[in-house]
């Protein structure tokens, strides 16, 4: 096998790889854990489900009630709490200026040693 032939198979292998590497890193789809599972169930009891009273005649609607309760509390959580602030500043003034670059005297210049 040459070496030509070697580069062009690393190179097709590289590109199968990518997408399948790329989706390994995706979190939004992650098989939920134990704790958060349980953590669900709990919000959903607080909410007024309970599972061992439920009937078989009522249940996916009981269920769907609880989990509306527990999305509105949820909201309303989301609501209450303050917005970060995450931006760099405030829009500029509005106006804007356009002229000659500042001249800077050579003893001003980072580039002769004072």
């Amino acid at each position: 096998m040459n070496t030509r032939t070697l580069i062009q198979a690393a190179a097709i292998a590289a590109l199968l790889a990518a997408p399948a590497l790329s989706f390994a890193q995706d979190q939004n789809n992650a098989p939920k854990t134990r704790a958060e599972v349980r953590q669900e169930l709990i919000q959903i009891e607080q909410a007024g489900y309970n599972p061992a009273t439920s009937n078989d005649a009522t249940y996916p609607r009981d269920i769907q009630a609880a989990e509306a309760r527990v999305a509105q509390q949820q909201d309303v959580a989301r609501a209450q709490q303050p917005v970060a602030d995450t931006s760099y500043g405030g829009a500029p003034a509005g106006s804007t200026q356009s002229g000659q670059p500042a001249h800077l005297a050579p003893s001003q210049s980072i580039y002769f040693g004072n």
